[in-house]
């Protein structure tokens, strides 16, 4: 393994030589989809990006764990710790049950990950198969004293965290700053303080995923279920952590305060971020209802689409840009990906004669 690796750090905001924590093995993870509808041209950035690096850390010898995890439960409507659960929501529309709104999306997800070439990861654990994990790890938050309970539900308590660990860090986020004029919210809710993010939450009786726990039926927190599944899979400590810029905070943020939390220290040495695919400079996103789904792009039946366009020319779209810069969906731009896969191509050809 003679090649050097150059990764640039989130976390340090350097480029730094990867060294990973074991000789010749490598563990990575990476934010994978909440699985409430069909995927789209936004969902391929992160996928090709850490497929890409997948690839190259295998070529370069390393025995690669990756996970990638299915989100099918927690997530809640904006990303807020109140709302509905997006999958619910979708099921309660559709008068299907949750985990079969969950099941069809991720096998749709599958399918096109699969045309697009993307290698499948190692592991892909779903958040609704590790619920003993999420609520073990609850368990040693609240008992290290950095999370509290109210009204059946479980908190993180951002300003006791920052008494010790910096909650901000990976975002650059000075949450002094933040905090004027958040921290008074009585009888607005059950938190302590706007910055504090939900462990587990206490189900409504609308809400039809939920889960007994020592503090109520309910359901963990969206940010709890990575940091369960990284330990579970790659240990308290590992090299990669992967996602898109859109979750450095404050999922990602989250997910750092959790691990300190209970273990004393971060889990991820390497924070990747990709940036994110704009449409009019604005992000796309299922949220936002500002988005282009594969299957449109693949058939080009989109009202913003000119013609359709093949995996492989979207794969060369996203891989023509930096990682890191935000890259503008368009046709112009589509088209011109096109000729420069074309081109490539037939180069290849040339050189296989």
């Amino acid at each position: 393994m003679a090649t050097k690796l150059m990764l640039y750090n989130t976390l340090s905001r350097l480029k730094e030589v990867f060294v990973p924590l074991n000789p010749e093995h490598v563990g990575m993870y990476v934010c994978g989809p909440t699985v409430y509808g069909d995927p789209h041209l936004g969902h391929t950035r992160p996928a090709i990006t850490f497929d890409l690096l997948f690839r190259y850390l295998r070529a370069l010898g390393y025995k690669v764990r990756y996970v990638r995890n299915i989100t099918d439960v927690g997530h809640l409507e904006h990303d807020a710790d109140e709302g509905e659960d997006k999958i619910t929501k979708k099921a309660r529309l559709e008068q299907l049950e949750p985990m079969e709104v969950a099941q069809y999306y991720t096998n749709r997800y599958h399918t096109f990950m699969d045309k697009l070439g993307v290698l499948p990861p190692s592991i892909e654990p779903h958040a609704s198969g590790h619920i003993i994990e999420q609520i073990d790890l609850v368990k040693r938050i609240l008992d290290a004293g950095y999370a509290y309970e109210s009204n059946g539900s479980i908190y993180f308590d951002v300003v006791k965290y920052s008494e010790k660990f910096h909650y901000g860090k990976l975002s650059g986020r000075n949450l002094d700053d933040e905090l004027v004029g958040t921290r008074e919210i009585d009888g607005q809710s059950d938190k302590r303080n706007s910055f504090d993010f939900a462990l587990w939450k206490k189900a409504q009786p609308e809400h039809i995923m939920r889960w007994p726990s020592p503090w109520s039926d309910g359901f963990p927190g969206w940010h709890l279920e990575c940091t369960a599944m990284s330990t579970k899979y790659l240990g308290e400590q590992f090299d990669i952590h992967g996602g898109g810029m859109d979750l450095m905070f404050p999922h990602h943020e989250c997910e750092i305060a959790q691990s300190c939390a209970s273990q004393g220290k971060d889990s991820a040495r390497y924070w990747v971020h990709n940036n994110m695919i704009t449409i009019g400079g604005q992000k796309m996103g299922k949220s936002l209802g500002n988005f282009i789904t594969l299957e449109q792009l693949f058939t080009g039946t989109h009202d913003k689409l000119e013609q359709a366009y093949s995996p492989m020319t979207v794969r060369f779209f996203i891989l023509q840009a930096h990682y890191r810069s935000t890259l503008d969906f368009s046709n112009e731009a589509l088209k011109a990906a096109e000729k420069g896969y074309e081109r490539l191509m037939k180069a290849v050809d040339t050189l296989a004669t």
